[in-house]
């Protein structure tokens, strides 16, 4: 039996509320995440991820009240990620209700951590966050797309699609693929990164970043995702989790309705 393709509505939390962007700019507030998270588990949401988005630029740790709320609210699976940067980070968000911890600039910073965290709580704790663009003027990488950090706001010049080899070797249990260029645009999900990546590592990728319509996520699963993940349209009322599952299902993929 083919494992269900898994639709994740994204809480992208700064100072407490739920926010959303474009190209993860101008922020506008969504909401109370407890409240957000309450209502996807309800509507069939197969996981929720949390992310404290000015927590690493901020240079602090995840909320871990918000955290705790939602844990106690939510009764599907919840990564939980923004700030992590230790085993101990992985440690304190695990016991506060996260089932899964997100980790990015910290591991860009020290690859050796998703070694540690992997062999200390098992790789399927931990996603690899990686926030990927087309390469701008003056960047060169093989792929022509590198890994950015601090929420894309730092430009590393590693290219995107070694990072992520590199990371599996490590003992990732799961690649978030953030496409920094479709962010926020609701044009689709970039096709042409999620192959890249999917020719390269065996780890499940969820596809982050450009849902714009249901069609934007029959076409991220036909270019292999093994998740994917949404924001705004959900938050927003734009586009609703069982609509996407319904024609996904109809288009052949196994979701769990």
């Amino acid at each position: 039996m083919s494992v269900a393709l898994r639709i994740i509505p994204c809480l992208d939390v700064n100072a407490g509320r739920v926010v959303k962007g474009v190209n993860f700019q101008n922020l506008r507030d969504a909401g109370d995440p407890v409240e957000l998270a309450k209502r996807y588990g309800a509507e069939g949401a197969d996981e929720i991820t949390f992310l404290d988005v000015s927590a690493s630029t901020e240079n602090r740790g995840t909320m871990l009240d918000v955290v705790s709320a939602t844990a106690e609210q939510v009764f599907v699976p919840l990564t939980v990620g923004g700030g992590v940067r230790t085993g101990e980070d992985v440690a304190t968000l695990l016991k506060a209700g996260a089932d899964k911890v997100g980790m990015n600039t910290a591991a860009i910073g020290n690859p050796d951590v998703i070694s540690e965290v992997a062999d200390r709580f098992g790789n399927q704790v931990l996603v690899l966050s990686v926030d990927a663009r087309r390469c701008p003027p003056g960047v060169e990488t093989p792929s022509g797309f590198e890994v950015t950090t601090h929420g894309g706001k730092h430009s590393t010049g590693i290219d995107a699609l070694e990072w992520a080899m590199d990371a599996e070797r490590r003992g990732v249990g799961e690649i978030l693929l953030n496409s920094m260029d479709a962010d926020g645009v609701k044009q689709g999900f970039d096709i042409e990164l999620l192959n890249l990546v999917k020719e390269r590592v065996h780890v499940p990728i969820i596809a982050s970043g450009g849902a714009g319509t249901v069609e934007h996520f029959v076409e991220a699963a036909r270019a292999g995702s093994d998740a994917i993940l949404a924001a705004s349209v959900f938050h927003f009322g734009e586009v609703a989790i069982r609509d996407v599952k319904t024609a996904l299902d109809q288009a052949g993929f196994p979701v769990r309705m």
